[in-house]
């Protein structure tokens, strides 16, 4: 069921929907462009939606220019007063956006986006970026193949760490949700790593480079299991580990999306069900049933590549409302950015 969809103004590369009490029902939008030349440049904008899935409407709120982006995320619920959007982009910089709304309230006709601080990590392009639980620390992956980990405080950010973890592009950074002091990474080298910030960063805590026959793009933590993690690969598997001892993850199982798997989000209230944007093969809804996962349901209405998807956070009073299921999705060279509710029941 398509609650509207709208054309950006230019390539589209992630949507991440805002978890904060009152503000479910925003929507960003984030877009990369290049323009070759002698001197090319990199341009981008992040645009604000509002979606309800009660009255099935998809309304656009503001935009704001930007360099271009090629990842963005909402801070965690309950670690901040206020929504704030991170932002990673190829000017090599971190930049967070505070949610201002109009003076007359929380409406959300007249939310805009401020940048509130930001921090050159580095001259190359920063990819990927992720939020600890506490919403006090950010993890870049970078183009050069480094990670860099930033400390929010007061409205300021300051680098901590960043050291060189892989031989190519990292294209996944991501804290651990309930071990705060890890950070897993994967890359076009194939490998997928994790990193303990207590110790010394010249060594890995483990590292796997077997498993992945292609780039690793993307790494989820389960948010219902601790020992539960995904990682999405170009070589088109979705795989689930078992991170149990950290010093040695267990590849569990994997299913085949039949494209190259970019983004993984996690249902927000229904367990082990995830949303996959597949890049060559549109969007797939998968139901992680232990050692079989498997599809339930496949979104292909768009002609491009497969880029950004997330779930709304919104819950309706009654349970096992369709409209708790609302999704958006963007592909890249059509610019098109497009909002669902899947046709099958997500609790079967």
């Amino acid at each position: 069921m398509d609650l509207g969809q709208c054309c950006l103004d230019g390539n589209a590369d992630a949507v991440e929907f805002c978890s904060h009490e009152g503000f479910q029902n925003i929507l960003a939008a984030c877009t990369y462009n290049l323009q070759e030349g002698d001197q090319p440049s990199r341009s981008g904008s992040i645009t604000l939606f509002d979606v309800n899935g009660i009255s099935r409407s998809l309304n656009r709120i503001s935009s704001v220019e930007t360099a271009g982006i090629f990842d963005i995320k909402w801070n965690p619920v309950g670690a901040s007063a206020s929504p704030l959007l991170a932002q990673a982009d190829a000017d090599g910089c971190l930049r967070i956006h505070g949610l201002e709304c109009s003076s007359d309230g929380p409406s959300l006709t007249g939310a805009l986006l401020k940048e509130s601080c930001g921090i050159q990590i580095s001259s190359s392009m920063c990819l990927c970026l992720d939020w600890n639980s506490s919403a006090t620390s950010l993890a870049v992956g970078l183009s050069d193949g480094s990670i860099s980990v930033a400390s929010l405080t007061e409205s300021q950010l300051i680098e901590d760490r960043q050291w060189k973890a892989h031989d190519f592009e990292v294209w996944a950074a991501s804290f651990d949700t309930h071990q705060p002091d890890i950070v897993y990474t994967g890359s076009d080298d194939c490998k997928f790593l994790g990193w303990d910030l207590r110790g010394d960063l010249s060594m890995p805590a483990f590292q796997n480079s077997k498993v992945h026959t292609m780039g690793v793009c993307c790494i989820v933590k389960n948010p219902n299991d601790p020992y539960s993690l995904l990682t999405g690969c170009y070589d088109e598997h979705l795989r689930v580990w078992d991170v149990r001892s950290i010093s040695k993850p267990v590849n569990e199982t994997s299913v085949c999306l039949g494209g190259g798997v970019w983004r993984i989000k996690y249902h927000p209230f229904v367990k082990d069900v995830v949303l996959a944007a597949c890049m060559h093969n549109g969007f797939s809804i998968v139901k992680l049933n232990n050692e079989n996962p498997e599809v339930i349901e496949t979104y292909n209405k768009h002609d491009s590549l497969a880029y950004g998807a997330d779930w709304q956070k919104c819950r309706s009073d009654q349970e096992g409302r369709r409209e708790d299921n609302v999704v958006a999705t963007c592909s890249f060279y059509d610019k098109m950015l497009r909002v669902w509710i899947p046709e099958g029941d997500i609790l079967a």
